[in-house]
Formats: C-alpha cells, sequence, structure tokens
C-alpha cells in the first residue's frame, strides 16, 4: 500500500467532524476517510481513550488508536471553556457530517444538540452514535461494547451454543454498529444531495445489535403465535466447531445436498448418500447434530493437510483454524498487501491492517497515517479564518491542545 498524494475518492470534498472515541465512532470515520472524505478527529485535551493503551511506540500512540484513525487529522479541544466551544462551531459552520457518541443529556449541556447546530449549519448530517435510543425508557444509560453483547443477546447464545456465558473475543458490537453508522450517514447524504435537507440521525447500540443478531435466531417466534423456539439450531449445536485431525483442528462444513453426499463418498459412508432423508434438506437439517458427530468422529483419520486436499478436491468448504500470527503471514492475504509497514513520522515502522473491498472505479486510499493528539489543531483552524495570534492566544490558554512531535519511545 502506497500512501497517496493528492485525495481522489469518491467522498473528496465531503468534511466530517469525528467527535467520537473508542472503537465504534472512529471505525465509522475511518472508513469514510478511506473514501477520500476529509475527517477532522476532535478530541479532548486527554485525547481520545484509546490512545492510552499498550504497547505503543510513543505517548498517546496505542497500537489499537493507530487501526481506528487513519486518513483523519486532529484537533485538540476544551469544549467546557467558551473558546474552545466556539472553535468547534466555527467548524461545524463548513462542515458535511458531524458524528458524536457523547449521550444525548452531555451533547445538550454542552449546547451541541441538534437543534442548537442545525442554527449554525441547516445542512448538516447530525449523526449520534450511543448505547440505547431517547425514544425508549432505557434512554440515557451509559453503554460499551460487553455490556451490549449482554443486552443483545449475544453472551447468552454463546452459552446455548458451548455451555457457557461469555463475551464474543472482539468488539463486535462496536464495529458492527459502526458499519451501521457508515450506511446511515452515506444515505443522508444521497438525501441531501436530492433535496438539499440535512438532519439527525440515532444510531443507537442496542436496537442495532439487537437487528443484526437476531434475523437467524427468531426461530419459531418469527410467527404469530409462535411455533417454536428461538435460535438457529445448526449454529446452536454444541457440535458446530472446528474438529480435530490427526495433527490439528479444521472447520468442516458439508452445506448444500451435493456437498453432503460428495463428503460421505469423501469417507466412505455409501450408505450415508443412499439414504433418501439425507438427500431432502429439511430432513437433514433436523438430523444435524448426528451429521456434525460423524464428522467429529471421521476427522482424526487424516492429517490436516490431507484433509484440506482431499476436501479441495472435491469442492466441500472447509477452513483452517487461524490464529492472530496465522493471518498475518497468511499468504493469500500477504499477497494483498492487507498488512502493509509504513514509516509513521514519529511512530517508527508501523502496521496498519489495509483495505478488504476492491473497486474498479474508485478505490480506497491511505492519504494520511494515523494522527499525533493535536497535529493538526492550528492547521485546521486557520482554515476557517483563525490569525496566528489568536491560536497563540487559544494554545496558551489552552482551549486548544497542539502536538509536541517527539521521537518514539523506546520498548520498556
Amino acid at each position: 500500500m502506497q500512501m497517496k498524494t493528492s485525495v481522489d475518492g469518491p467522498l473528496s470534498g465531503i468534511r466530517v467532524l469525528d467527535m467520537t472515541s473508542l472503537g465504534m465512532g472512529p471505525l465509522a470515520g475511518q472508513l469514510l476517510g478511506d473514501h477520500g472524505a476529509d475527517v477532522v478527529k476532535v478530541e479532548p485535551l486527554t485525547g481520545d481513550t484509546f490512545r492510552h493503551m499498550f504497547p505503543q511506540s510513543s505517548s498517546g500512540m496505542s497500537h489499537v488508536f493507530l487501526q481506528f484513525n487513519r486518513n483523519k487529522r486532529s484537533i485538540a479541544l476544551d469544549l467546557k471553556s467558551s473558546d474552545g466551544k466556539e472553535a468547534l462551531l466555527a467548524l461545524l459552520k463548513n462542515c458535511d457530517i458531524f458524528l458524536s457518541n457523547m449521550r444525548p443529556s452531555a451533547m445538550k449541556s454542552l449546547g451541541l444538540d441538534f437543534e442548537a447546530i442545525r442554527r449554525v449549519n441547516p445542512k448538516v448530517i447530525f449523526c449520534g452514535a450511543y448505547g440505547y435510543s431517547e425514544r425508549g425508557p432505557y434512554a440515557g444509560r451509559p453503554a460499551a461494547d460487553d455490556t451490549i453483547q449482554a443486552m443483545a443477546g449475544v453472551t447468552d447464545l454463546q452459552r446455548r451454543g458451548t455451555g457457557k456465558s461469555q463475551f464474543v473475543a472482539t468488539i463486535v458490537a462496536d464495529k458492527a454498529v459502526g458499519l451501521a453508522l457508515v450506511n446511515s450517514v452515506l444515505a443522508a447524504l444521497i438525501y441531501r444531495m436530492k433535496t438539499g435537507k440535512g438532519q439527525a440521525i440515532e444510531v443507537p447500540m442496542f436496537e442495532t445489535m439487537v437487528a443484526f443478531v437476531l434475523p437467524e435466531h427468531m426461530g419459531g417466534k418469527a410467527f404469530e403465535p409462535s411455533r417454536g423456539d428461538t435460535g438457529y439450531s445448526r449454529i446452536l449445536n454444541p457440535e458446530r466447531r472446528p474438529y480435530p485431525t490427526r495433527d490439528g483442528a479444521l472447520c468442516v462444513l458439508p452445506y448444500t445436498t451435493a456437498q453432503w453426499m460428495r463428503f460421505f463418498k469423501l469417507i466412505g459412508r455409501d450408505d450415508l448418500a443412499q439414504d433418501a432423508s439425507l438427500q431432502d434438506p429439511l430432513k437433514r437439517t433436523a438430523r444435524i447434530p448426528e451429521l456434525y458427530a460423524i464428522i467429529d468422529k471421521v476427522m482424526p483419520s487424516r492429517t490436516t493437510q490431507e484433509w484440506v486436499d482431499a476436501l479441495l478436491q472435491n469442492d466441500i468448504m472447509f477452513g483452517r483454524v487461524n490464529s492472530i500470527d496465522d493471518l498475518i503471514a497468511d499468504e493469500h492475504l500477504c499477497a494483498l498487501d492487507m498488512f502493509p509497514v509504513l514509516e509513521h513520522p514519529t511512530e517508527g515502522a508501523i502496521r496498519l491492517v489495509g483495505f478488504p473491498i476492491s473497486f474498479s472505479e474508485s478505490p480506497c486510499g491511505l492519504y494520511r497515517l494515523p494522527p499525533k493528539l493535536g497535529e493538526h489543531s492550528r492547521e485546521v483552524l486557520a482554515e476557517v479564518g483563525y490569525s496566528d495570534a489568536e491560536l497563540d492566544r487559544l494554545e496558551s490558554d489552552k482551549a486548544i491542545g497542539c502536538a509536541a512531535l517527539e521521537a518514539p519511545l523506546m520498548e520498556p
């Protein structure tokens, strides 16, 4: 992946004020920036919380911050000061999209609710992303990825599938809702192109994750009156897991009727291939626990590579059980430059996660490396008319923060 010297993405000319922290909002802002939007990350003087994780090479530039904040400029503001708030309002006059993951009560106390911002910029697309919709009784509750996984049924589905109530080991709620956030603001942007009207968008984590989790798990509750229990039985089957091979483990997934028939023949079970009930998808689904147990029993008869060769030959789905280290070294991903190593001016060599989706006409681009806290405060405010003298005063009064670009720290 090469750094681009000019912005040429489909969102070039669109300015986003990204006043979010942690994972959900920053992911959304980063994706908009990947498509060419000018994303200004608005941070408190202490910075995004994700800046302060370990490992890091220099203060405020943690591993996780680097992965959620490319293609952005950083401005640090004290929004509790009149000068800091005035600076933000000056930026809002000329922005297209404003992202916030602060709870509405906090935004209102700062004088930054939708009605206040719309008076400054009637065409703004104002997107609030937080735990629970303001339209229901949970309004105003604090939330984070773990609490939303629990509330939205994810941890209970893990219990039903594995026997243990647990979180999925990735910030799945943050990232799923972040993608929904991008979809929402792009839809609002298209609407504004057609009508000239801005609008307010609410992207609540709880409701968005419920809509993400439930489609395959509504089960009998998809009918009224109910026709059975909730849950997608194949997914909740405790035998749905990677299976031990002679020297490792492998996920194996015959799915279509033809794939199951080829698998039965591959393992020498012609009797199953000739079983009429297993050729009927509905009847076969009722026997899934039995079939997964058959797979489990036969897998130790071959090495992982022997299974891979045989499954490829028979066009049956499988997946190696990769670790994160395996992924970084994976030949397919490396061929696609999914983990480019780039030289950061203060962090040294850094490895980013690349772009998974390809576009024939408007590919994503790397325009900026993740910024230091307040690295662009003066630059961004100068663009909306602040003089050097005014910026000196704001910095002296600690209404704005400006980065000191120090060299990387040595590893402890």
